[in-house]
């Protein structure tokens, strides 16, 4: 073990609707890629509308990357290629014939091969993209190499999966993944776990430096862990991974394909049955809901409900999104509701009180509960935000683009999720994480 970090600033937000730990194949026949998951990705496309794909055919690549390409999760045909406005490229559907029938990309054993082999092998099979770097929160560029890797083996956002129970008999995926991994950096793999990691296949990981993490929301973002192991500097670059995009690394070296199976968390306080789904990557989450969600205006969510996209009963999972989350709506005015004494209500202060009972849980909607303000400090953001970063001086430097001043405040160390808790108490109601993505995107222009 190197390092135990306890992190004290933070938040956690109760809510209804945990997964129960059973599994359930979903069948599903619809699939998407959307170029929209990957920032920065301006896609050139290499199918058509009736095309026949596989398992890891290349649907587009980057159009400023071009050796970054993207691969169908399926095997089936090309249905739609849908574009939204100024025909940007939203999304390629693709229906499965559930053959699974896969591009063989080869088997291959990590610790025999050379680091531009396996970069190649992971560049042909799709797979690239499931690596991201830090700073700008982007697909990792091909020609730097990370000073380390980060695994983040745990999720404390609200009703995260439970990755002890989702990584279960995959160890040696797993361990391949982190070998493959290990090849690609000068510097070292971090596996970041919780204080209450039990799986074995986390613990007996070989390779990797094991850091145990303790505290409350945002304790397994991978960005906090990252700041209190090696913080990252102007000119470095650290590369992050999920858990299951280590196992589809680890599956492509083991088997020689693109195996796009992924393992979803349905979440929230409208889904009569949360539970864990067996699937693949752009998934569309319709039989997942179908019969199994509450009456009434419910808000679909890919991902969890502090950074996750908003979608429809009938759109897909995101490429990064190992949980799904059906809350309600809340567009409602509730007459004088700052002025009731708001029993039953959650409140992160003292205005109800949600404190005296600290063990319920809330089924909470999408409601604002009141327009924007000006943007003052009221010093909540410090109470939420376990970096060593002046959260409030940093949103302000990003909006009248003062990129000295961002630097010196730490733009290069943050992503937008890392913000999440702060927009989540924000007196203000600023969209928070749309700044900070703004402010990233502005500084990866100024200085590529």
């Amino acid at each position: 073990m190197n390092k135990i970090v306890k992190i004290k600033k933070g938040l956690d937000i109760p809510l209804v609707g945990h997964a129960e730990k059973v599994f359930k194949n979903l069948d599903s026949t619809n699939f998407a890629v959307k170029p929209t998951d990957f920032i920065g990705v301006i896609p050139k496309l290499l199918v058509k509308e009736g095309d026949e794909v596989k398992a890891g055919t290349h649907l587009f690549f980057n159009k400023y990357q071009e050796r970054i390409l993207f691969t169908s999760p399926v095997s089936g045909k090309v249905t739609e290629i849908r574009r939204g406005e100024k025909r940007l490229l939203e999304e390629i559907r693709i229906e499965s014939d559930d053959k699974n029938s896969c591009v063989d990309f080869g088997a291959a054993d990590p610790e025999k091969i050379s680091r531009e082999e396996i970069v190649e092998k992971l560049i042909n099979s799709g797979i690239w993209p499931l690596i991201r770097q830090r700073p700008y929160a982007i697909i990792a560029n091909l020609d730097h190499t990370p000073k380390a890797v980060h695994i983040s083996a745990f999720d404390t956002a609200p009703l995260a999966p439970d990755y002890d129970f989702i990584v279960n008999g995959q160890g040696e995926h797993f361990q391949t993944g982190i070998d493959v991994l290990s090849k690609l950096s000068n510097g070292k793999v971090n596996l970041n776990i919780s204080d209450k990691t039990k799986a074995k296949e986390f613990l007996s990981a070989r390779n990797v430096i094991l850091n145990s993490f303790s505290g409350p929301h945002p304790a397994g973002n991978v960005g906090v862990q990252i700041h209190h192991i090696d913080p990252i500097n102007k000119g470095d670059i650290v590369w992050v991974i999920d858990v299951q995009s280590v196992i589809t690394i680890g599956r492509l070296f083991r088997q020689g394909k693109y195996d796009s199976s992924v393992i979803v968390a349905l979440t929230g306080s409208e889904v009569i049955k949360p539970q864990y789904f067996k699937t693949r990557r752009g998934a569309s989450i319709s039989n997942m809901v179908d019969n199994n969600v509450k009456e009434g205006d419910l808000r679909y969510i890919s991902g969890n409900v502090l950074t996750g996209t908003q979608i429809r009963a009938d759109n897909y999972l995101g490429i990064y999104d190992s949980m799904v989350t059906v809350i309600p709506e809340g567009n409602y005015h509730e007459f004088l509701g700052w002025a009731l004494p708001g029993f039953g209500k959650y409140s992160t202060s003292r205005t109800f009180f949600s404190w005296l009972t600290p063990n319920k849980k809330y089924a909470l909607n999408t409601n604002l509960n009141g327009g924007n303000r000006a943007f003052v400090m009221t010093g909540e953001f410090e109470k939420v935000f376990p970096m060593d970063i002046y959260p409030l001086q940093l949103i302000k430097a990003i909006m009248y683009e003062d990129i000295d001043l961002m630097e010196n405040l730490g733009i290069y160390e943050v992503e937008p999720e890392d913000f999440a808790l702060c927009e989540f108490v924000d007196t203000s109601k600023t969209e928070i994480q749309g700044i900070i993505r703004k402010g990233l995107e502005l500084m990866r222009k100024e200085m590529s």
